[in-house]
């Protein structure tokens, strides 16, 4: 099961990734309450993660020409070092009493665009750092990984929230991106595109786009969570704070966010051993349990109730995310792998702004409790219609169906030569 850590390559970019979520764990709930303290509105904060969502959705193709051009350690090392100024500049406002809405627009717009540019470096880097057949074990990993740093972010976030204050958080957050990138200055594996001449980013994208349009699995996928992230978003970013400000409390919103992620960690185990030939199948159908923690903000918003249902999401979440990543890796030439996660990522978070921005004023109108129920819907039908797919529900996992031409030949713990092109070099990705 552990098998992808014998390669050093593998273990600097678990490394990263884990630090990365370990920010990406304090930072949402010390933004929220941020916002909350500066200004009370619900709408407000909708249009300061708004802003960051779109910039991502405006410039992830952009970042996914870039990871399948240019070795993918400088681009991690250099997003997260601009990830780092960003936020830092956040929480300076934050703790001397200076930050306004513009400003915390404008700098959440700039680390959208940081966030856009790591995110298909690190998702398309895995399957270089470890032969084919370890693909589905280094993606359990590395999801384990990430969603340790998320329970201790998350935890951390609520207490620093609640104890010190929504500036420190972001102070925190700003150091791990700083720390991320340390990480990654020891990954030197190249792009398998890196060096191409000869061809635009326009026709670049025309190859991307041609890849990702030629598997109905792919497409319908995204599509479905294009509707479900959208959902998810406004009804846990947005009106859960909210919420639990009213009930439960911001300490106590850090540890059900935590519980989820404590979910997916044992998801991540569960992933590490589970053998399913229609693994895409299985991942999607678990995720009709996202929809629990909505419906718990929505009907009983306690600790126990919100708890329970972060667990049984986080648990299910997981095995759609390892099934996704290994699909993907197993079915997508190497060369344009980066770009396919792209145009994944476009259409997974393009209606991710609109969610944010709308839910305030609709949750004005009708209420905190229907507008959680109507989101709660979507997400169900969501995943109803990625289950009408005969290609979603046939799809076989196996070996690799591409070549990954990069991956280390042997498990020897060693550091690959800085001048060797080919020697094996990808939180949250920033998400």
């Amino acid at each position: 099961m552990f098998a992808p850590l014998r390669y050093a390559a593998f273990r600097y970019l678990a490394a990263g990734r884990l630090v990365n979520m370990l920010g990406n764990g304090v930072a949402p709930i010390a933004l929220a309450f941020a916002v909350l303290d500066l200004t009370g509105s619900v709408r407000d904060l909708g249009l300061v993660v708004g802003a960051r969502s779109l910039m991502n959705v405006l410039f992830v193709l952009f970042g996914g020409v870039v990871a399948d051009r240019l070795p993918r350690r400088v681009v991690l090392v250099g997003s997260n070092l601009l990830g780092a100024l960003t936020q830092a500049a956040v929480a300076a406002l934050v703790l001397t009493g200076t930050a306004s809405i513009p400003l915390l627009l404008a700098l959440s717009a700039a680390n959208g665009i940081v966030s856009a540019l790591a995110q298909p470096a690190s998702a398309a880097a895995t399957p270089q750092t470890v032969p084919p057949e370890l693909i589905q074990p280094a993606n359990a990993i590395i999801r384990l990984g990430m969603n340790t740093g998320m329970i201790g972010g998350a935890a951390l976030g609520g207490v620093l929230v609640a104890v010190v204050g929504p500036g420190w958080g972001l102070g925190i957050d700003a150091l791990t991106f700083a720390v991320a990138a340390v990480a990654f200055t020891g990954l030197r594996v190249a792009a398998p595109g890196a060096g191409r001449t000869g061809t635009s980013i326009v026709a670049d994208l025309r190859e991307g786009w041609t890849e990702f349009t030629a598997r109905t699995w792919v497409w319908v996928v995204v599509l479905g969570f294009m509707i479900l992230n959208a959902a998810l978003a406004g009804g846990l970013n947005v009106l859960g704070p909210a919420v639990a400000d009213a009930t439960i409390g911001r300490g106590a919103w850090g540890v059900v966010l935590a519980a989820e992620t404590a979910g997916m960690v044992v998801g991540g185990l569960i992933a590490l051993r589970i053998r399913v030939r229609r693994l895409l199948l299985l991942g999607v159908a678990c995720m009709f349990a996202e929809s629990l923690l909505l419906l718990g903000l929505a009907l009983a918003p306690t600790v126990v109730v919100l708890v329970t249902a972060g667990v049984a999401a986080g648990i299910a979440v997981e095995q759609f995310a390892v099934a996704w990543e290994t699909s993907i890796a197993q079915h997508i030439p190497a060369d344009r792998l980066a770009r396919v996660y792209s145009y994944d990522m476009l259409g997974s978070f393009v209606a991710i702004p609109l969610g944010q921005v709308a839910v305030g004023p609709v949750a004005a109108a009708i209420g905190n409790r229907d507008t959680l129920l109507i989101l709660a819907a979507l997400m169900v039908f969501s995943v109803l219609g990625m289950l009408t797919s005969r290609d979603v529900r046939r799809l076989q996992a196996g070996a690799a169906a591409r070549a990954t031409g990069t991956a280390p030949a042997d498990p020897v713990d060693r550091e690959p030569d800085p001048g060797d092109a080919a020697a094996p070099a990808e939180p949250p990705v920033r998400a």
